[in-house]
């Protein structure tokens, strides 16, 4: 982000955009030379593309300067506050300038695509094949779960990285270097990147807080004790990445798995207070309802994946009450981590155990060939049978001894899965 000659009074973040991908901070694994984003800006041939990675990673950057790459207009779409009034009139300024005195391609940036709707996400196919302007979208959201398969299947996907604490360290040394951002002590500074997180617009925006409030108090260098003053609300009450962040999530977790929702509330409310990110938050929560609640109340796992998605409709203050919500329902629900210890069991097993091969019966058998060499020769569908259920029928390689992964508890739901289990077993003895 080297300086752009532009006024001081204007904002920090334009001051340091990039001009050119020379210019970005982070994203080598994509804009290094020879790599995949850069081969696609000097391939002089702009192509539909959706951006995905947290927040203040560069995602609209990227999108301008390839805009400027292929003198193209740029068209900038936000999905949060946007629809299809918005969507009407970029492509009627693309059209125009296709057709203008002086043609030019126009690059259709949509930020947050995964806010917008099927069928808003649906206005923009028939402009992508038509090849009317290029299509970049940006978002923070798995593209495979929340962009139409439609537009997905039209446009590369990038996955950008948060940025290291050597980036950020860059971002600080360019500002300082225009004069922008005063001398920073070592300790001040590794509060400044640990409370931006990787996200170069907060890094960014702070840093100018920061400045004007030295420029007034005529502070130079900034320490760490100027700086929890100044910023105190703003900063971390720990470090990410630091031992009281991991200590906290720790205690939020034995919290959960102990059952005590006072506690869970507690260490989940510090983590806020303390600057975690909610979706942080919410994917920990995920985590905690597969391991620790799992089998016995499988509706953990659908409620904190809703509580995520509705922190991402809702976003801060309101979305944290759900989460609030999900961690009570977890450490309230009936606790058990059967399901995690077989998987971890059966990991452990097969990476030690030989390529067992797949017994015959089990094969499959779409050609004549096959059929004729005995692949599933001797299964028995199971639907056919009394109660669905095969007595008898092995479904593990010949000469593998029942491993036993699974051990449900006598908790929750999987009080009736272990008696379920027990009575399967109890049939297959009896057929021998």
């Amino acid at each position: 982000m080297t300086a752009v000659p532009l006024s001081p009074q204007a904002p920090l973040a334009e001051r340091l955009r990039p001009r050119n991908l020379g210019e970005v901070i982070g994203q080598q694994h994509l804009l290094g030379e020879g790599m995949a984003l850069r081969l696609a800006f000097e391939s002089g041939q702009p192509h539909s593309c959706i951006l995905w990675g947290p927040p203040g990673v560069g995602k609209t950057t990227i999108a301008r300067l390839m805009a400027d790459a292929f003198d193209a207009q740029f068209l900038s779409i936000s999905a949060v506050l946007g629809g299809v009034k918005d969507i009407r009139e970029a492509v009627e300024k693309a059209e125009a300038a296709r057709t203008g005195l002086h043609p030019q391609r126009t690059i259709m940036f949509v930020d947050e695509v995964h806010r917008f709707n099927k069928s808003q996400q649906d206005a923009f196919l028939p402009h992508v094949e038509s090849g009317l302007f290029t299509f970049i979208g940006a978002t923070t959201e798995n593209p495979s779960f929340e962009v139409n398969s439609a537009l997905l299947s039209r446009a590369a996907v990038y996955v950008l990285q948060s940025l290291t604490e050597d980036d950020l360290k860059n971002i600080v040394l360019r500002a300082q270097g225009i004069n922008a951002v005063p001398a920073i002590e070592p300790d001040a500074l590794a509060r400044l990147l640990a409370y931006a997180d990787g996200d170069a617009r907060r890094l960014l925006n702070t840093l100018e807080t920061l400045s004007m409030a030295a420029g007034r108090e005529k502070i130079d260098p900034v320490t760490d004790a100027w700086l929890l003053r100044v910023l105190g609300e703003r900063m971390r009450r720990y470090d990410k990445g630091g031992e009281q962040f991991y200590d906290t999530i720790s205690a939020l977790h034995k919290s959960v798995r102990g059952s005590d929702p006072d506690a869970a509330l507690y260490w989940f409310v510090r983590m806020l207070d303390g600057g975690a990110d909610p979706r942080y938050m919410a994917r920990r929560l995920i985590r905690m309802a597969s391991e620790d609640v799992g089998l016995a109340d499988p509706r953990a796992l659908r409620l904190a994946l809703d509580a995520a998605e509705v922190y991402e409709r809702l976003g801060s203050p309101e979305g944290e009450l759900t989460l609030a919500q999900c961690v009570i329902y977890l450490a309230m629900a009936p606790k058990s981590n059967a399901a995690y210890k077989a998987f971890n069991e059966a990991k452990a097993f097969v990476k030690k155990d030989g390529t067992r091969p797949v017994p015959m019966h089990l094969r499959n058998a779409p050609t004549q060939l096959m059929k004729q060499l005995d692949y599933g020769k001797g299964y028995r569908y199971a639907h056919d049978e009394a109660d669905g259920f095969a007595a008898g029928e092995r479904y593990l390689p010949e000469g593998m001894p029942d491993p036993g992964f699974y051990r449900p508890v006598r908790r929750g739901l999987e009080i009736k899965i272990a008696d379920k289990l027990e009575e399967l077993r109890k049939r297959n003895s009896a057929t021998g």
